[in-house]
């Protein structure tokens, strides 16, 4: 656009100024026109956002070359801008993927710059659930229904698990694994924990009357210590270790098809909330009874 600053009704610094700040009309080019008295007046044009100016009389081979230069530079910061929103969406796309498997306190720490991520956490309730079954199931079925199978089992568990706020450690082949009161400290931990049993054990029966051979699931819950973290720095993993987990693993290895088998760390937490039948003493490999 050309505006001379002398123009009848408005000036053309008011019409640059309505213009800079209408973001529909804000990145125009615009040459401000003016005679060489008015110096000032096109300095203060220039600070408002114009892009050149021409002083009276000017020569057609000269409006020609500051137009296209102005164009040059309207198209560069096009550019420019294109591949900022370019960036922009790569880092979200980025940081939706790391939040697909890092929580995301553990997403901002690492972006924050934090290398060595571990925390030492106490009062978190761990569940292990191992599908009974599925071993026979799965000579019955084609790659394809198996994967589809298990991608829509804990496809379900993973909006249960988003649902009741608690943390999704890993899958390894038909187990799932949970953790309740991490990354960040919960008072409900075994509760929620509890919730998510419960409902994982409705999700596989409603999914029975679809499958040929009808699954049973074992879950064993314990809550104590954990240390958790990120392990490794390619296809790296937020992990949790210490002899609680190992203790979770026992109460599900442990159990029975279609029970939720919880330690008496558990029970304590929970007892006033849920109904709960003795089990007896189980004598766990390294622990005892």
């Amino acid at each position: 656009m050309l505006l001379d600053l002398m123009m009848p009704g408005i000036s053309g610094y008011d019409v640059l100024a309505s213009l800079k700040g209408n973001p529909r009309f804000r990145e125009i080019p615009v040459i401000m026109i003016s005679a060489l008295s008015e110096l000032d007046s096109i300095v203060r044009c220039i600070e408002a956002g114009a892009d050149d100016y021409l002083a009276k009389p000017f020569d057609p081979t000269l409006l020609r070359a500051r137009v296209g230069s102005s164009l040059e530079k309207k198209h560069l910061r096009d550019r420019e801008r294109a591949m900022v929103e370019a960036l922009r969406l790569e880092k979200e796309r980025s940081e939706q993927l790391l939040l697909n498997i890092l929580p995301r306190g553990i997403v901002t720490r690492m972006n924050s710059g934090e290398t060595i991520i571990a925390d030492q956490r106490s009062d978190v309730t761990i569940l292990f659930s191992d599908l009974v079954g599925f071993t026979k199931l799965s000579s019955r079925l084609s790659a394809g229904d198996l994967v589809r199978l298990l991608n829509g089992l804990f496809s379900e568990f993973d909006r249960l698990a988003l649902g009741l706020g608690i943390e999704k450690i890993k899958t390894l082949g038909d187990s799932y694994m949970v953790a309740g009161g991490l990354p960040e400290p919960r008072a409900d931990h075994a509760h929620a924990v509890a919730d998510m049993a419960l409902a994982m054990m409705a999700t596989v029966e409603r999914m029975n009357s679809e499958l040929p051979i009808a699954l049973q699931m074992r879950i064993g819950i314990h809550s104590g210590d954990v240390v958790a973290g990120i392990i490794g720095t390619h296809k790296f993993v937020y992990d949790i270790w210490g002899d609680a987990v190992n203790i979770a693993s026992r109460m599900e290895s442990h159990s029975l098809p279609n029970r939720i088998q919880v330690s008496a760390a558990t029970r304590q937490h929970i007892q006033e909330h849920f109904r709960l039948e003795p089990h007896g003493s189980v004598d766990i490999k390294g622990k005892g009874p």
